[in-house]
């Protein structure tokens, strides 16, 4: 295998305990250990994370921008979903 066959891994990483992962980037890597280790020298050279996912980008479904009407529509006739049928006591700063 050349270094042009290596499959696509995404990167996320956790900054902090506490946060949730976020997307940092994507890579080329032959397995998952040097994904996860080539991701921990590009993405947290300055100690900037405590967790790190890599995932193949094949493995990764998403939904399509063209379809974001129809995707996310079932979800607008959920109102309970939504904090509005209530109100909120003074002086409560975060729910």
């Amino acid at each position: 295998m050349t270094t042009s066959d290596w499959p696509l891994w995404e990167v996320f990483v956790r900054s902090r305990r506490g946060l949730s992962h976020t997307h940092a980037g994507s890579l080329h890597a032959p397995d998952a250990q040097m994904a996860l280790r080539n991701a921990r020298d590009l993405y947290t050279r300055r100690s900037e994370g405590v967790s790190i996912w890599v995932v193949p980008s094949t493995e990764i479904t998403a939904s399509s921008p063209d379809e974001k009407d129809p995707f996310f529509e079932p979800s607008a006739d959920k109102p309970y979903r939504h904090p509005t049928f209530y109100e909120v006591p003074e002086g409560v700063k975060n729910l």
